[in-house]
Parts: C-alpha cells; sequence; structure tokens
C-alpha cells in the first residue's frame, strides 16, 4: 500500500526534524501550509516554546489579504514573522520547511522573512 503525498510529506518533515534544532542562539522557522491559508512559527525546541508567530488569518493581515492561499500572502506573512522576531530579538534562524518542497509559498515566505532581517 502506497503513501499519500500528506503522508509522505510528513514522513519527511519527521526525518529531516531528526537534524534540525532550533536553538536558544538560533531558533526554528518552522513553515505549515493548507489549501487556504499559511502558517509560521519561531521554536526554540530546547524550552520547547514558540517565539513568535504569523498566519494569514493574523488580525493584522485580515482586511490586507484577498487570499491566504497564494504566493502574494506568504512572502507578507514572511515579513510579518520576521518583523516579530526582530522585535524579540531574534536575528538567526533555522528554516523547517516541513516537508514541503522549497519552491511557491514556502520560498515566497523565506524570501520575505530574509527581506525583513532574518538570516537563515
Amino acid at each position: 500500500m502506497s503513501m499519500t503525498k500528506e503522508e509522505a510529506r510528513k514522513a519527511r518533515h519527521i526525518r529531516v526534524r531528526k537534524k534540525v534544532q532550533g536553538t536558544p542562539g538560533r531558533p526554528r522557522l518552522n513553515v505549515f501550509k493548507s489549501v487556504k491559508h499559511i502558517y509560521a512559527q519561531v521554536i526554540d525546541d530546547y524550552a520547547g516554546k514558540t517565539l513568535v508567530a504569523a498566519s494569514s488569518v493574523d488580525k493584522e493581515l485580515k482586511g490586507k489579504l484577498p487570499s491566504g492561499g497564494n504566493v502574494a500572502a506568504a512572502k507578507t506573512v514572511g515579513l510579518l514573522v520576521a518583523k516579530r522576531a526582530a522585535d524579540k530579538g531574534v536575528k538567526k534562524i533555522v528554516f523547517d520547511r516541513g516537508g514541503y518542497i522549497y519552491h511557491g509559498r514556502v520560498k515566497a515566505l523565506a524570501e520575505g522573512a530574509r527581506e525583513g532581517g532574518l538570516e537563515f
């Protein structure tokens, strides 16, 4: 029996997470996307805490985005998560694409975060 696309993505994510760790000095930027929205979190894995988060369903972005599931929304979310991380004093991160390929919305979010001042 073969895996579905989502099961394969989860398996990739688990495999990568064995190597990618967010430290207090260099937390992990995690990405999750659904059909309608995209979500990003900056996580310190040692403390087990989310430092900052942003998504296309945030109150700040509610009226600005016509759709939460496109490349423009992903770039906006990347800029917002970078701004919030800078406010918390986070400059360097480890990028965790969550098992998704680095293309489209995931790439746009990463580029937005880089434009916002985060270093990968």
